[in-house]
């Protein structure tokens, strides 16, 4: 059984127009109950904030829509942004979620590598791994359901989610401070590529704390939209993939791993170097029966919403029938 996911974003070069930033918004919603429809298990969504194209700024909304539309995949926020929300209305957001949804929220957490978006709320960037550190420390007292003490109460918070003990949570990262983090707490690691030595030190410090947990280091990422002429595709419509995989790359520091981060200058690099692929039906059940898996990113960059549901609808309608049979 292929596992297909779709990554959702609403990137835009100009997302001034309401009527079609509308239309846009409207589109995601619709894609992900046409996914759920037809097999796929998850739909991905992130979180950047304080945006002139209007990235992703409202994951958990975005989360709750689609769950109130859908009756069985999933939503992974990959990565939310805790320190830039309150952790008590946080924790009551995704129990609400996590209750209307019965169990299909999950996400993991994310510091953040662009000072602008902490700067924005009054949040001091140097702080941030304390900041982090606070809030999934008060999260978890949350989801207890027991009385716990903040800012001199003592305080009891519900409701309580209906994944017990709480909703699934992730932290993630690439540096050592993450894996201690997520050893420490109890909760699994997701790396943004194969890490081993952080690997090897997060099951360290999980047993040095006495915890339990996994970790989760994706191989190889591919966002994917699937076509009839990957040639005309990338003519015509490769300038969305890499204003999308450009702008990302002006915001990683130094150092910074990602596993949708590109090195390319150019459209032609961009295509050679794989992160983002126009994939024919038929190469698309190739790379399912290798992999067993495919993630498509319809709406990437600003991508027209009409090409949007043709790559869907081209999945469902070529790709999984293909894969069935074989």
């Amino acid at each position: 059984m292929a596992f297909m996911m779709m990554r959702l974003n609403y990137v835009h070069p100009d997302p001034t127009d309401p009527e079609h930033m509308s239309d846009r918004y409207r589109a995601g919603i619709d894609l992900a109950e046409y996914a759920d429809k037809n097999g796929f298990a998850m739909v991905s969504t992130e979180e950047h904030t304080a945006t002139p194209m209007g990235w992703s700024p409202t994951p958990l909304l975005t989360a709750a829509m689609i769950l109130n539309r859908t009756e069985n995949l999933s939503v992974a926020i990959t990565a939310l942004l805790v320190p830039l929300h309150d952790p008590i209305r946080l924790a009551q957001q995704m129990s609400v979620i996590d209750l209307v949804s019965k169990g299909r929220l999950s996400i993991t957490t994310g510091l953040g590598y662009r000072p602008a978006e902490y700067a924005a709320l009054g949040l001091e960037w140097k702080r941030r791994g304390k900041i982090l550190d606070e809030c999934l420390e008060t999260m978890l007292k949350v989801w207890s359901g027991e009385e716990f003490e903040i800012n001199g109460e003592t305080i009891q918070v519900g409701p309580m989610p209906y994944t017990r003990p709480h909703p699934m949570v992730m932290v993630g990262g690439s540096s050592p401070a993450a894996a201690k983090r997520a050893a420490r707490l109890g909760l699994p690691l997701q790396l943004p590529a194969p890490l081993p030595e952080l690997e090897a030190l997060y099951y360290e410090e999980c047993e040095t704390h006495g915890t339990q947990g996994f970790c989760i280091a994706p191989e190889k990422v591919a966002m994917v939209n699937v076509v009839e002429d990957p040639d005309k595709a990338w003519a015509e419509l490769g300038s969305h993939y890499w204003f999308e995989a450009s702008t990302y790359d002006t915001w990683q520091p130094p150092g910074q791993t990602s596993a949708v981060h590109t090195h390319a200058t150019s459209v032609e690099e961009l295509r050679d170097e794989g992160i983002y692929q126009f994939l024919t039906p038929e190469q698309a059940v190739d790379r399912i029966r290798d992999a067993g898996a495919l993630s498509l990113h319809p709406l990437c960059g600003g991508m027209p919403i009409d090409v949007a549901w043709s790559s869907m609808e081209m999945v469902v309608d070529k790709v999984l029938p293909a894969v069935s049979e074989g």
